[in-house]
């Protein structure tokens, strides 16, 4: 259904599980993240009234996913880290186009965030699939039906509200490139490490 390239190794799970509270700090950084990216998204498009309804949702739901993850950590008896650099993601900020027209630019930052639904939800379905804790098997598996939903709602938009993108054509662009970027991943305890 995501269109991946390539999907992670199961065993990255065990690096994960290996380091929880370093696992469980970057997700919840990157809830956050993805939170403020579907803020920042309204703020470019007021225009569009589904949008804005549809991606506030989204962000109040990814908010909601931050203080989850972050309650589990202070029920673990851990600390939020701090928020560390998301290599993955400014790798394909670099490959969003900044150029060309307005729509352009809108169409090809709602792909740059489907795609990294569309990762975080393949990376959750490794975690609920592989993990040996039952509770955080559960919490990614329910993630995991979030993140899908969120991917579909920021593709469906792109192709709703293009003006004079191919978006197919330019998604397959997204999963080419993104394809040989996860192939330097894989090896941290971090959701796009």
């Amino acid at each position: 259904m995501l269109g991946l390239k390539l999907l992670t190794d199961p065993r990255w799970a065990n690096i994960a599980e290996s380091n929880l509270e370093e696992i469980l700090s970057d997700h919840a950084w990157c809830e956050q993240k993805a939170a403020s990216n579907a803020i920042t998204i309204i703020t470019q498009n007021p225009e569009h009234e589904e949008l804005v309804h549809e991606l506030t949702a989204i962000a109040i739901e990814e908010l909601g996913h931050f203080k989850m993850v972050i309650d589990i950590i202070k029920e673990r008896g851990y600390t939020l880290r701090r928020e560390r650099k998301d290599d993955y993601v400014n790798q394909l900020l670099k490959f969003s186009k900044k150029d060309g027209s307005r729509n352009q630019a809108f169409i090809d930052r709602l792909l740059f965030a489907a795609m990294i639904e569309a990762r975080s939800c393949e990376r959750f379905r490794v975690l609920s699939q592989n993990i040996k804790d039952d509770f955080l098997k559960k919490f990614y598996y329910d993630l995991m039906v979030s993140e899908a939903n969120h991917y579909t709602t920021f593709l469906n938009f792109a192709r709703k509200y293009t003006i004079d993108v191919d978006v197919d054509k330019r998604w397959k662009e997204w999963l080419d490139f993104e394809g040989e970027l996860i192939k330097s991943y894989g090896t941290k305890e971090y959701i796009h490490g």
